[in-house]
């Protein structure tokens, strides 16, 4: 089972590489770089969340700035959307003719792969690191992280002159090396750029989630007051992870805006936050593997389900919710490894086989 768990990764990026490109029509492929796209923040909230015990409900903040940085600098870089004064179109509609200070950074396609991911990282270290000294957590750090999306949101949703508010930043028309970002082969070209860095992210999150810094994290989620009694100081390890988490979070957020086209206040909405999370929920938490198997599979099943029942799909993710809960605590993944069938029988109070030693019935036991 073992080599097996190792295998599953390794596994779904072969097929991910060479069966879908060769199996899909370009439409389908572009969904497939979406879905692997977000896999990496449901990596980044296994990290927080299925490792640390933080159970963080505005990672949208992270993945927003993450495109937002990448939407800038195309949109600079573009001539086509430049008004009369250089600058892109949508300032004039504000009566902006000069480009705010905090614009000129991103003219540099270096300076936003960089900030892509910088940024994010940054913000979350500040934030992560004036909740975790004031020794607040469980559903306390749940609230403030909520809280802090809807700032974040209702600042960029308001900011009609800096970003454009409620419309967002448009990449589809954007031009990157001589062609549109929208056009198939610049699609295809963003779907192998994510294929490759999923399996970076979750190396990167093994690396976070082993040896004695992932004791420590576990330690942390199952008992903190006792990590602090041994005299484990666990800010500084909460504020990494929780800094780690927002860059990888601001990488996806930009894959996922290349490939949607489009970057807006949305991706702050509380409610894509919370489906960040039950993506990791029906994948299985603590895994790694599970939030892949997650985002990948409540994704594709809310795209077949909204192109045939498009108001259907709140009602599907709530019953998959709690079927998830109720009857696969685990998640995919967690059932898959942990009895498959049988922990569902169990779920019905249906008692598993209990499991026997046979050597203990061979052996000879001495009699005086």
């Amino acid at each position: 089972m073992k080599l097996f768990q190792r295998l599953v990764p390794w596994i779904l990026l072969a097929i991910a590489l060479f069966i879908l490109p060769a199996a899909l029509d370009d439409f389908r492929l572009n969904l497939f770089g979406r879905y692997f796209a977000l896999s990496i923040t449901a990596l980044a909230i296994d990290l927080i969340w299925g490792y640390t015990g933080l159970l963080s409900l505005g990672q949208g903040i992270f993945f927003a700035l993450g495109g937002y940085a990448v939407a800038m600098n195309l949109m600079l870089n573009t001539k086509s959307q430049a008004g009369g004064n250089g600058i892109p179109k949508f300032f004039e509609n504000y009566g902006v003719d000069q480009l705010p200070f905090f614009w000129q950074p991103f003219w540099s396609p270096v300076f936003s792969l960089i900030a892509l991911w910088v940024i994010p990282a940054a913000v979350a270290g500040v934030v992560g690191w004036l909740i975790f000294r004031n020794r607040i957590k469980g559903v306390y750090f749940s609230i403030i992280t909520q809280a802090a999306l809807m700032v974040f949101f209702h600042f960029f949703n308001g900011q009609q002159k800096l970003f454009d508010g409620t419309n967002g930043l448009k990449t589809s028309t954007s031009e990157l090396f001589g062609q549109l970002v929208g056009s198939p082969d610049m699609q295809t070209w963003f779907y192998r750029l994510t294929v490759l860095l999923l399996p970076l992210a979750f190396l990167v999150c093994r690396y976070f989630t082993s040896g004695r810094f992932g004791d420590a994290l576990i330690a942390i989620r199952d008992d903190e007051s006792r990590l602090r009694f041994a005299g484990f100081n666990p800010v500084p390890f909460k504020t990494i992870v929780f800094l780690v988490a927002g860059a990888l979070c601001g990488i996806s957020g930009a894959l996922y805006t290349v490939q949607s086209g489009i970057v807006s206040p949305q991706y702050m909405s509380i409610s894509f936050s919370i489906e960040m999370v039950i993506w990791v929920a029906v994948g299985g938490r603590g895994t790694l593997v599970g939030p892949i198997i997650g985002a990948t599979v409540v994704n594709y099943l809310r795209s077949l389900v909204s192109e045939a029942l498009p108001e259907a799909w709140l009602f599907v993710q709530g019953a998959l919710f709690i079927f998830v809960v109720v009857l696969m605590p685990d998640g995919i993944y967690g059932w898959i490894t942990k009895g498959g069938f049988r922990t569902f029988l169990a779920a019905f109070g249906i008692a598993k086989k209990a499991k026997t030693y046979p050597q203990l019935d061979k052996e000879a036991i001495p009699v005086d």
